[in-house]
């Protein structure tokens, strides 16, 4: 009797569930990209019935750069620090509103 070496994923393929399996779907990129800028509003419902909505918007001081600019910046710290060399060349708000009142 021979003996036959089954190879089998068993982590990766019995456990995706058959309704999150989205091969040959396709999907839009961008579909909800202007909606999520603007904020969502989420309702949550308790075991009581009651439902509370909230809002959701980016944190502040979050910024969501458009896709052709986020192409020249691979993370965080390469928009901070070419936001700071353009910072260093514009004069201090304090300095320029002083020049423009002589």
């Amino acid at each position: 009797m021979k003996k036959v070496k089954v190879s089998r994923n068993t982590s990766a393929k019995d456990d995706m569930r058959p309704q999150y399996d989205f091969r040959g779907k396709n999907g839009v990129r961008g579909k909800y990209y202007k909606a999520y800028r603007q904020g969502h509003t989420v309702a949550i419902r308790e075991t009581d019935g009651t439902v509370t909505l909230q809002h959701f918007t980016l944190a502040d001081g979050a910024i969501m750069l458009e896709p052709d600019v986020r192409a020249y910046f691979p993370n965080s710290e390469a928009v901070n620090k070419t936001l700071r060399s353009i910072i260093a060349l514009v004069p201090a708000k304090g300095k320029q509103h002083n020049r423009s009142s002589r």
